[in-house]
């Protein structure tokens, strides 16, 4: 194998694992997620924000409810006095009197139990609504989750046997090729060499000049020249 087909073997090697490296950060599984997860903040948000607005209107319909239970055991307590007592007259009439008062009471806390009960049903419904709403989409983030961990195990097992066989192909150069192709590489990514294509990188994608290109026809075979523009090594 010829150092000119070294390195175009190596060039392809990294290209393949920049592709894979691209492919494993940009799954559409994740792009997915990601819309889901917005999805499920923003529900979030408002299950906080409706159940903010529920938690005081129950509160006060349980005190109302708890008020109004003890007045009704207080009016029972009062009618079963009147019923069996033997005070005289103006005991009598102060339980009467008593009695009357508890149920006035009652009568207004039931008014407030009503109205704190019509306004905390549509609550409720609300919070019931935006958890039945969220369901979907949890269930939705957890199996792409988990189809996002299986893609990228396989194709971290491609990976690692494109590095093995990169590895295997850089050692087919020479070390100061090797060192020159590296550099490129570390400086612009992708990989450190390109072909030239009609007078263009197919690196950078930008053309040569004439000058270069005739300069790069004229070099000696297993010679290569760095593209002016990205440093890539130029293969024919």
């Amino acid at each position: 194998m010829t150092e000119t087909d070294a390195l175009r073997a190596l060039m392809d090697a990294d290209r393949w694992i920049d592709r894979i490296t691209a492919q494993r950060s940009h799954l559409p599984e994740t792009a997915e997620l990601a819309t889901v997860e917005v999805e499920l903040r923003e529900m979030l948000k408002a299950l906080q924000q409706a159940e903010a607005q529920l938690a005081p209107v129950r509160t006060a319909f349980e005190d109302a409810t708890a008020e109004s239970e003890r007045l009704r055991r207080r009016a029972g307590d009062l009618e079963r006095t009147l019923s069996a007592s033997t005070a005289n007259a103006r005991e009598l009439a102060a339980l009467a009197k008593e009695l009357d008062h508890v149920r006035e009471l009652l009568g207004q806390g039931e008014d407030r139990e009503l109205e704190y009960l019509l306004a905390l049903e549509p609550l409720d419904e609300l919070v019931v609504a935006i958890r039945a709403r969220a369901q979907p989409a949890v269930a939705r983030r957890s199996e792409l989750q988990v189809a996002i961990a299986a893609l990228q195990a396989t194709l971290d097992e491609e990976l690692a046997s494109l590095r093995h066989d990169r590895h295997q192909r850089s050692a087919a150069l020479s070390p100061e090729l090797l060192a020159r192709y590296d550099a490129a590489l570390v400086r612009v990514g992708t990989s450190g060499a390109a072909q030239l294509d009609a007078g263009r990188c197919d690196g950078c994608r930008i053309a040569l000049s004439p000058l270069d290109v005739d300069r790069w026809k004229r070099l000696a075979a297993g010679t290569f020249m760095a593209c002016p523009e990205c440093g890539r090594l130029l293969l024919p």
